[in-house]
């Protein structure tokens, strides 16, 4: 297990010599400025959103560290602000993790800026606060999104299913890329039915 866990730590540090390495390129027209804070999409409907989401990808964050595989989140609608949020995946140990917490919207003009909050989180325990999950990209049949922070300090690739093909992940890092984010700083996440490799998302 500790092995793994250093393999871990190993390929984010690969990823983030990767980032620095790459040539920097001018940004596609309609691009977002990766200055700027992360923008949303026009219009979220909360109802087809909610759901089973499986991560695909990820700017890797401390708290998921402890995942090897099959992070997903759940969705599902409370009222017209706020969303529940149970969120799993299987550790390195095979065992289950799983923590549960409220999205409010922030934005009802869009409805895809969000305040995410965990009651078991002493720094994140409040209903109410400053956007922390914004909704940057959303496929018209909502398949698939891209979900971050305003500084993109987090970014999620999100999928109705694991599996995607070679050309779907091409589309992928085209969107994270026009959404001001440096590709080699997502991590592929393992999941059954999907990847079962972890390498930066400028590789795959």
């Amino acid at each position: 297990m500790r092995a793994t866990r250093k393999l871990t730590v190993g390929l984010i540090a690969a990823a983030a010599v990767t980032a620095l390495a790459a040539p920097a390129s001018a940004r596609p027209p309609g691009s977002a400025d990766p200055w700027q804070p992360l923008p949303p999409v026009p219009s979220l409907d909360i109802a087809r959103y909610v759901g089973t989401w499986y991560q695909l990808a990820a700017v890797p964050q401390p708290f998921n560290l402890n995942c090897a595989r099959d992070t997903r989140a759940v969705y599902g609608v409370l009222d017209a602000s706020n969303i529940s949020v149970d969120n799993t995946c299987t550790t390195w140990t095979g065992e289950t993790n799983r923590i549960t917490g409220n999205a409010r919207v922030t934005d009802p003009v869009t409805n895809a800026q969000l305040h995410v909050s965990f009651p078991s989180v002493p720094s994140q325990s409040s209903l109410d606060g400053p956007t922390n999950y914004v909704v940057t990209y959303l496929a018209d049949d909502y398949s698939w999104a891209l979900v971050g922070d305003p500084a993109r300090a987090s970014g999620f690739v999100l999928s109705r299913t694991p599996a995607v093909s070679a050309d779907g992940w091409q589309r992928i890092r085209r969107v994270v890329e026009s959404r001001g984010y440096n590709s080699c700083l997502l991590l592929t996440s393992p999941a059954t039915g999907g990847r079962s490799d972890i390498v930066p998302l400028c590789t795959a």
